[in-house]
């Protein structure tokens, strides 16, 4: 760990261009590192917070294909969606930049050049997965098949999202092209490796025994497995048209591949702020003087601590990462999150729902953060949060002292008078805070730091409750304006404590006491808190309550999404073989009406009917039991099939048959084309 460091370079990982921003990446990494970075900038620190948008990644050429528009519209669109959400969220990046642009380009290929000519790269001719009918090389995100690791059906070419391997798409079994369908076959391409293995020494001393101490366990482990296993090379370029071009002669129609060229992303976007800020962009990468700190989520950590720490390595001249503090994965109500099933909490359509709450959700992010596991978001455990600890604690205690100073004082701080034991003893108490939360901080425990800083508002609460000075305003005026000093102080230091964590009610709570946030002294003598005398505003509701119809609202959403997942996923039969039109002029369809029905005795799954074809009432045995009641189905108009030959059924003499469909729940309906869930393709039976 670097002591005392000149500078910080934070970075958080780019997200993919494909779609918006969910709460699943604000709670993995961007909250996170906005709370280190503003936490850092309160103290006076010199920071660069760099993030950026990845818009090479074959997810961008998928949704470009799916959309039927081209990749740079995918990106144009999402990479404006995605901006706005980080700048609705106070995310307070120093610079974020795209993947796309000119100087990244350049970066990207300069970086891959010098590692070229120092000859960093293996040049080998592979056999690739191929499909024939798309007349393309598939590249990894563009193949799914069988997970050789724990039989995930449905894998990508390079990761199974099930067990979280790590793949090549020729490891897949089974592999299916998604472009076409059909089965990918082995092509001969040529491409450059970073050979891993060479850096497993490097990474062992470097990791292995350098952070075995200060390196969350998540992470520490999950790159001991990987060095442990043995290190292997790995493709730096790809066949593809969507990319940077490979910058040497006989790579046409290659571009480099994105987890080669997205990390480096963080050095260009770092370039670009320095430009505009007319800095030197060199020392925030390459100076032993700077702490370099990566905030990513837990599918990032291999790219991050083993290949592009081997690719700096190489280069020479850049510094390493002192802490990549990843975080797990965030699920939301008992299931994982995901773009392509739209089951998610987007962040441009929570602010439509909840307008003004953007500190509620970084809250109950923050409180319920996967730092360790896998946690899970329900809408419950917001509102609870908001309501019952932001409202209720935070909130109250604020109120509280502003309403009273306002009655009292005409919002004037009064001059304290002799202090009790009891108000040194809060005192005390409060200038220890600082130091907690800060350290909380500096391990990147947010979520225990953002406990200390509600300790905070409680120390206020129950001195509030305990002190009662609504009680003695009268008979003893003066020890009121004692203790009314003491609960403006532990205000003031929840405006400055707040900022990292609640940057909008922070900047509220800062108009309301008519002060600034200064900066984050560990002497908690130097914070310049309000003085007697000074002048405050008014109260205003910091909190509102969310009431449960607004819940409902989010869970409805949900359960609609989980309906039209079930209806989009539900397989269809295949077509059964060609029949000539004289073979469907023997069937005899008719419309009845079924006018008596009783379960058949002993049959869990039998129903005995009695319908009106129209040509006659006539006894059908049918095996819908077990999705209708008998009381259900009298009355029903169906669809018979009158010709087909009798047929006993436990001594019932079966006439006929209705003719039924299943929806994408597996509930048999009777034939309707317009009934809920009946998709198209689904089989009569």
């Amino acid at each position: 760990m670097l002591e005392n460091p000149k500078r910080y370079t934070i970075t958080a990982a780019l997200p993919y261009t494909n779609g918006p921003i969910h709460i699943g990446h604000l709670a993995g990494v961007y909250v996170p590192s906005d709370i280190y970075a503003r936490y850092l900038r309160l103290q006076g620190k010199d920071v660069a917070f760099i993030c950026g948008s990845d818009e090479h990644g074959v997810a961008i050429s998928m949704k470009a294909k799916k959309e039927g528009i081209t990749p740079q519209q995918v990106i144009d669109k999402y990479d404006g969606i995605i901006r706005q959400s980080f700048l609705d969220f106070g995310i307070s990046f120093d610079n974020y930049s795209r993947t796309s642009a000119e100087i990244h380009h350049k970066t990207a290929s300069e970086f891959f050049k010098k590692l070229y000519d120092n000859g960093d790269f293996i040049e080998e001719t592979t056999e690739q997965l191929y499909d024939a009918k798309a007349d393309q090389f598939l590249a990894d995100r563009f193949v799914t098949g069988t997970c050789p690791k724990c039989d995930n059906p449905e894998a990508y070419g390079d990761q199974c999202e099930k067990c979280g391997s790590t793949l090549n798409a020729t490891d897949l079994i089974n592999p299916k092209s998604t472009i076409t369908g059909e089965t990918p076959i082995l092509k001969s391409t040529k491409h450059w490796f970073l050979p891993l293995n060479r850096y497993e020494s490097f990474l062992k001393e470097w990791i292995l025994e350098g952070h075995k101490n200060d390196w969350k366990p998540n992470v520490y482990g999950q790159v001991k497995s990987w060095v442990d296993g043995g290190l292997e090379p790995r493709a730096v370029t790809r066949d593809l048209d969507w990319g940077i071009d490979v910058p040497v002669e006989g790579a046409e129609g290659k571009k480099l591949y994105v987890w080669f060229d997205a990390p480096i992303g963080y050095i260009s976007s770092t370039k670009e702020w320095a430009a505009r800020e007319g800095k030197d962009w060199e020392p925030y990468w390459k100076d032993a003087d700077t702490k370099l700190v990566h905030f990513i989520g837990k599918d990032n950590i291999v790219f991050h601590c083993i290949i592009f720490p081997a690719m700096l390595k190489a280069e020479g001249s850049y510094i390493l990462p002192d802490n990549i503090p990843a975080n797990e994965f965030l699920n939301l109500e008992g299931n994982k999150l995901s773009t392509s099933k739209n089951w998610a909490v987007w962040l441009h359509e929570y602010l439509q729902d909840f307008p003004e709450k953007q500190d509620s959700l970084r809250y109950a992010l923050t409180a319920n953060a996967p730092e360790t596991k896998d946690n899970d978001f329900t809408w419950k455990d917001f509102q609870a949060r908001n309501n019952n600890e932001l409202a209720a604690i935070f909130g109250n205690f604020i109120n509280r002292v502003v309403v009273l100073t306002n009655k009292y004082y005409n919002g004037i701080i009064p001059a304290p008078y002799e202090f009790s034991e009891v108000d040194e003893q809060t005192l005390v108490e409060l200038k220890a805070y600082p130091a907690v939360i800060s350290s909380s901080i500096e391990r990147y425990r947010f979520r225990e730091a953002l406990g200390e800083l509600m300790n905070v508002a409680r120390l206020g609460n129950k001195y509030l409750a305990d002190e009662e000075p609504w009680k003695m305003v009268k008979e003893n005026p003066a020890r009121v304006q004692t203790q009314m000093y003491v609960a403006l102080q532990i205000a003031s230091a929840l405006a400055i404590l707040s900022e990292p964590f609640l940057p909008f009610t922070s900047s509220k709570l800062c108009k309301i006491l008519n002060i600034k946030v200064n900066n984050w002294n560990l002497a908690f003598e130097n914070w310049n808190l309000t003085k007697a005398g000074h002048q405050i505003g008014q109260a205003e509701i910091l909190f509102a309550q969310i009431e449960d119809a607004e819940i409902q609202k989010q869970l409805d959403k949900l359960e609609a999404t989980k309906t039209a997942n079930k209806v989009e996923n539900a397989k269809t039969e295949p077509q059964k073989e060609i029949i000539t039109f004289e073979d469907f002029a023997k069937v005899d369809l008719r419309i009845g009406t079924i006018i008596e029905a009783e379960k058949m005795p002993k049959a869990n799954k039998l129903l005995i009917l009695k319908v009106d074809t129209g040509i006659d009432v006539r006894t059908i045995v049918s095996g819908i039991a077990e999705h209708f009641t008998p009381e259900e189905v009298i009355g029903k108009r169906v669809t018979v099939l009158v010709n087909l030959a009798p047929r006993a059924l436990r001594g019932v003499e079966s006439e006929g048959m209705l003719l039924l469909t299943n929806n994408a729940e597996g509930k048999l309906v009777f034939v309707n084309p317009d009934a809920e869930g009946v998709i198209n393709g689904a089989m009569i039976s």
